[in-house]
């Protein structure tokens, strides 16, 4: 089987990183994958290109300032949304032609347009998309947070200031009639994920399941913790709590809840703050320095999956306060590295976290809560989150594991695609 995995950078962002990780396993267990972007970053053979062009700038800037001015000039939520109004034609390149089954993953930002999409499904070949986030089953939004629009008609986004153009009812009429009559195959990162996708009508008659992101626990694994903090400039003594983020100032990504949970900790753990430290990594972490009341070490990006590996090893808690999330690939990395997690009862968090066997799933928005899960996981008394979490990771996100579940979802989907063509 020849499975073109499709996502619009090769490394850079969460969904990147999955489908990359994924392109491994696969290549790694008999299956014969590929991966075709816009953004390439490496010169890896497995992976392929759209041809470099001016058309690449335009198609994502022409997208941009269409929502721009249907947002009544404003930049609000400019990126939280997606209308696919302008891509690049693949399914004239020989990546395409030559593969059996086609798996789309995250496509926006003016890489793949509906029209290119519609080609896609049009094609006759087996199409899996796996949803990182809700824009497969939405009309523009790529996380809906409290607006349930999409379980009936998306229009009139709420992300979206006095709309002149309902975007979001154009381009979920649009989804919905690309989707019908085909057999398509939706996958969900988490179980979340895909309990939302079979809530909305775009998802009615297709295969909804779930397959979690792969990881290779060859390299995400228990190292020295001594040595790693000294690779990375770390005090050797006390403990040390990681907290990561493509953007750490981003709202979605909790910094907020984490600060007023380390402020709890000051108060009513004094003993473990003055042991306490908190290692911050990704975009503007040198800008919350200053606002933890703990000692706070900022890391730059990290390139390499040893450096990110080594860096997992050197502290004794990854803490995640996301607010919405998918299948944090953070949680994964960390567990591979047999370190604990804490984070709140959201998306498909406690999915991964088992409450107080390989860490602490805190009550949503409770900081508090949060502040004392991370003293309970840091208690010397439980010493064995680290091999539970370790354990966990082998079991459910090992490249194995994640590979086989996915060769069944090509099978079924060629099978779907088969019937569906001589019907």
């Amino acid at each position: 089987m020849r499975v073109l995995i499709v996502n619009t950078a090769e490394r850079t962002g969460g969904a990147a990183i999955a489908a990359n990780r994924l392109l491994h396993a696969l290549n790694n267990n008999g299956v014969e994958a590929r991966m075709l972007v816009r953004d390439r970053k490496t010169d890896a053979s497995e992976v392929v290109s759209i041809p470099r062009s001016w058309r690449l700038k335009a198609n994502f800037l022409w997208e941009r300032g269409v929502i721009w001015l249907a947002n009544g000039l404003s930049k609000r939520n400019l990126f939280q949304v997606d209308i696919a109004n302008a891509g690049t034609d693949i399914t004239s390149m020989e990546a395409f032609r030559w593969a059996d089954v086609i798996h789309l993953h995250w496509v926006n930002q003016g890489f793949l347009s509906l029209g290119i999409l519609e080609r896609i499904m049009a094609s006759g070949k087996p199409v899996v998309m796996t949803m990182h986030d809700q824009w497969y089953f939405t009309g523009i939004c790529h996380y809906s947070g409290h607006c349930e629009k999409y379980r009936t008609q998306c229009e009139h986004c709420p992300m979206l200031k006095s709309p002149v153009i309902d975007l979001a009812r154009r381009v979920f009429d649009r989804k919905r009639a690309m989707y019908q009559g085909r057999r398509l195959a939706f996958v969900g990162c988490s179980r979340w994920m895909a309990d939302l996708a079979r809530r909305s009508p775009l998802t009615h008659g297709h295969l909804v399941t779930n397959v979690p992101n792969a990881i290779d626990t060859s390299v995400f694994s228990p190292m020295d913790k001594t040595s790693a903090r000294e690779r990375h400039g770390l005090p050797s003594e006390g403990r040390l709590l990681l907290f990561g983020a493509q953007r750490i100032t981003d709202e979605r990504k909790g910094f907020r809840y984490l600060k007023e949970a380390c402020e709890s900790i000051v108060e009513t753990h004094p003993n473990l703050a003055k042991q306490l430290g908190v290692v911050v990594l990704g975009g503007d972490a040198q800008a919350v320095k200053s606002a933890l009341p703990l000692p706070v070490y900022p890391v730059n990006y990290l390139n390499g999956e040893s450096e990110i590996a080594e860096l997992y090893n050197a502290v004794d808690l990854f803490v995640t306060p996301s607010l919405q999330d998918n299948l944090p690939n953070t949680i994964v990395e960390a567990m591979a590295c047999g370190v604990p997690c804490v984070g709140f009862d959201v998306g498909g968090i406690p999915e991964m976290i088992d409450h107080q066997a390989n860490g602490y799933v805190a009550r949503y928005c409770d900081s508090q809560d949060l502040a004392q899960g991370i003293a309970w996981c840091l208690n010397g008394e439980n010493a064995s989150l680290n091999e539970a979490a370790r354990a966990r990771a082998l079991a459910t996100y090992s490249e194995s594991v994640v590979a086989q579940r996915y060769l069944d979802v090509y099978r079924t989907a060629q099978s779907m695609t088969v019937s569906s063509l001589r019907s």
